[in-house]
């Protein structure tokens, strides 16, 4: 693994602007397959900076003006020199939000869009020959979209190998444009699809991606001590096994970085008991949180009847960021900076943040007796 010495990672800005709701034009609302659409929109030039993407981060979404209403969080696909910002919204049984898109919504109506989150693509690499490896089912090729398509335009010494499983090839999300890719960058992007429900011509293609799988690709098809970094996108159950059979293989932990996603309310995430609060409190009397917002300090009292942090400031008339609410996203992403604080879940952030005392204000309860979270650090 070679890195050039002016090599330097693609990160966020260093001053973090928390995430914020505007209201956007939809300029274009493009199937992509038969659940699946993509939406582009009109970005202000005062808004420009604003939304400045890093490649495999997000937006949430929700309707205008439905400030209490659902609200759900999209992987941006387009590339930063693809002169847009495009979502895929995969249609989801009895999903409220994207039977809207997929029913009602068309060119010219408005969404409330927040300002992009997410660290996945963070660890992007400039300058020098790298090995990038990305593993996506389904709706996961979004973000690894975006990534590859930034990396072979930005990156001339850059390879990408790719393994996508799905159901069928109708059912490929961005069939056309991957084809198109691997026209443009033959020599430096391997693509391989999967299928599950659709015969290929050889049967290594033939059924799921998952380890074993994975076990028969690595030395036929990629050297696993060759990739300087690894991205994984899908559902929870399958990238977690993915990963463990990469370590297996031999690719460094640190140089392998998921994103991972579940639809709302689909059971894939179980329930767990939530941790109580701070042991030193008289029931019914709660603990003093500050949250940091905009260089703004409010202050509000959680009792033990409350979830979070974030619905306990939203009981008190504060309204902090957040998208999933199922610890899958870091939209509502803080640094603890007095007291302590424990998740229920956490799916999103990385070890080197829980190091640092970043927490999922929407997982987080106190386990002091103040708590002061700050979403301004990066």
């Amino acid at each position: 693994m070679t890195t050039a010495a002016t090599t330097k990672p693609e990160t966020p800005p260093a001053k973090r602007r928390p995430p914020r709701f505007h209201r956007l034009n939809v300029r274009d609302v493009r199937k992509e397959t038969d659940d699946a659409v993509s939406l582009a929109f009109d970005i202000p030039n005062d808004l420009a900076e604003d939304y400045l993407f890093v490649p495999g981060q997000y937006v949430t979404l929700r309707r205008a003006g439905d400030t209490d209403g659902v609200r759900r969080c999209y992987s941006v696909s387009s590339g930063r020199d693809d002169g847009e910002m495009r979502v895929l919204v995969k249609r989801l049984e009895g999903g409220v939000f994207s039977s809207f898109v997929h029913d009602e919504l068309t060119p010219g109506m408005e969404l409330d869009v927040m300002t992009p989150e997410g660290t996945f693509g963070s660890k992007i690499q400039r300058g020098g020959p790298r090995t990038y490896l990305a593993l996506a089912a389904g709706s996961g090729i979004t973000p690894i979209m975006s990534i590859i398509r930034s990396v072979l335009s930005a990156d001339p010494e850059a390879n990408f190998i790719l393994f996508y499983g799905n159901r069928t090839l109708s059912s490929i999300i961005f069939r056309d444009e991957l084809n198109d890719l691997k026209d443009t960058y033959p020599e430096r992007l391997s693509l391989f699809h999967t299928l599950t429900r659709e015969g290929t011509d050889s049967p290594l293609f033939s059924g799921r991606l998952d380890a074993e799988k994975l076990r028969k690709f690595a030395g036929a098809l990629f050297d696993p001590k060759a990739i300087d970094d690894a991205f994984l996108c899908g559902p929870a159950e399958l990238i977690q096994e993915l990963r463990a059979e990469l370590c297996a293989l031999g690719v460094a932990e640190n140089c392998i970085h998921d994103e991972l996603f579940a639809p709302a309310g689909d059971g894939n995430i179980a329930p767990v008991a939530r941790p109580p609060l701070a042991g030193e409190t008289a029931p019914g009397e709660g603990v003093e949180v500050t949250a940091i917002l905009d260089g703004t300090s409010r202050t509000f009292v959680m009792t033990d009847d409350q979830e979070s942090v974030v619905t306990a400031a939203a009981a008190a008339g504060i309204e902090l960021p957040y998208s999933c609410k199922g610890g899958m996203c870091s939209t509502c992403r803080a640094k603890v900076v007095e007291g302590e604080a424990e998740m229920t879940l956490n799916y999103a952030l990385e070890p080197w943040e829980l190091k640092e005392n970043f927490v999922l204000t929407c997982q987080a309860r106190p386990k002091s007796d103040k708590l002061t979270v700050d979403f301004d650090h990066v």
